[in-house]
């Protein structure tokens, strides 16, 4: 074989095990699945990733990564000088919104892998460096600049809530989508509890 080609499995070998995630989700996954998507025999799996677990956990890792681009373009902020702060991010919050009710897999696959790292500790250590990276990143895209020159005081208070909000309100949103939240409802929430410390 090739070693083209052996790169070429690697690669197919991840994306058919997020492909299986997304479908299956990690536990109903097995290896002939994962073969079978990527078109490569079962012991490919061993061959490029040593175990089923590791192969999952990295598309697990993968997928994190692809929901945190696809929320973070919805929170760009449009190319509007002057624009009002306020109706932009009640427009962020609905366009997150949206795209978690468009993408629900992949939200998913993000509290899927949550509950892997519980069961798994040696997995914790990226998850808390990935939600480290998480905060900076929202703090970074609510105050419109640059990730590396936000604070750490502003990644654990304004990254850290806004974090924790997207969360709650895409779950409540996909259990009942129906009836999702807006974001302007968001923002009455938000003004309703600062409302409670005056």
């Amino acid at each position: 074989m090739s070693r083209g080609n052996n790169k070429g499995n690697k690669e197919a070998l991840l994306a058919a095990a997020k492909t299986c995630l997304l479908e299956k989700g990690f536990d109903r996954t097995s290896v002939r699945d994962i073969a079978t998507t990527a078109g490569v025999s079962t012991a490919a799996i061993g061959y490029h990733y040593g175990s089923r677990e590791k192969l999952m956990f990295q598309a697990l890792f993968a997928v994190l990564d692809e929901w945190g681009e696809k929320s973070g373009r919805a929170l760009v902020p449009a190319d509007e000088p002057g624009a009002d702060p306020v109706a932009r991010y009640v427009r962020r919050w609905d366009e997150q919104i949206a795209q978690a009710l468009e993408h629900p897999d992949m939200f998913l696959a993000s509290l899927e892998l949550f509950m892997q790292a519980r069961r798994q500790p040696d997995l914790l250590p990226q998850l808390a460096d990935g939600m480290r990276q998480g905060r900076s990143g929202t703090a970074a895209t609510m105050l419109s600049i640059p990730e590396d020159e936000v604070s750490d005081e502003a990644a654990r208070t304004l990254g850290m809530v806004q974090m924790a909000l997207l969360s709650g309100v895409v779950v409540q949103a996909l259990a009942d989508p129906e009836h999702a939240p807006t974001g302007a409802e968001v923002l009455a929430g938000i003004r309703a509890l600062a409302g409670l410390g005056t």
